[in-house]
């Protein structure tokens, strides 16, 4: 997840919050790490973190709950990416690959990103990537 506009922080731990209220269980959570903005790059600092659920949602349905989510948080559209009080993706859901238009899974982005890989590694290091085939360490490693 990630926040850059209001209170970064306080943004980050309110949607955890409504994840135990929406079916999920946060079972562990990274730090929270300051980045900078990825794609467009003239815009605040974003609050990046990770957290692993469990759920009984199918990974449509997680993908409706985090949406509600950021509706229910304050997250108003924008351009791609561009500022938001909150962002929620899924990055995996266990080994699933799913390649449909509404929902990737793996994320398309995530073996690409330092903001991703930091906070995942901290909270599933040896975690293996199901389409790349190496853990969450070593990608993070390689960049």
């Amino acid at each position: 997840m990630g926040s850059n506009v209001g209170s970064r922080q306080g943004n980050c731990l309110s949607a955890i919050e409504w994840m135990s209220h929406s079916g999920m269980t946060v079972t562990k959570r990274s730090a929270m790490y300051e980045t900078k903005a990825w794609g467009v790059e003239a815009q605040p600092d974003f609050i990046n973190m990770c957290v692993e659920i469990d759920t009984q949602l199918t990974p449509l349905q997680l993908l409706e709950a985090l949406q509600a989510i950021e509706q229910q948080t304050g997250r108003q559209k924008s351009y791609k990416w561009g500022p938001r009080k909150i962002d929620l993706d899924i990055l995996f859901y266990g080994g699933l690959v799913i390649d449909e238009e509404r929902l990737k899974i793996p994320h398309p982005y995530a073996h690409l990103r330092r903001f991703v890989l930091e906070p995942l590694a901290e909270i599933a290091p040896e975690f293996v990537h199901p389409t790349l085939g190496n853990t969450i360490l070593w990608l993070l490693n390689r960049l």
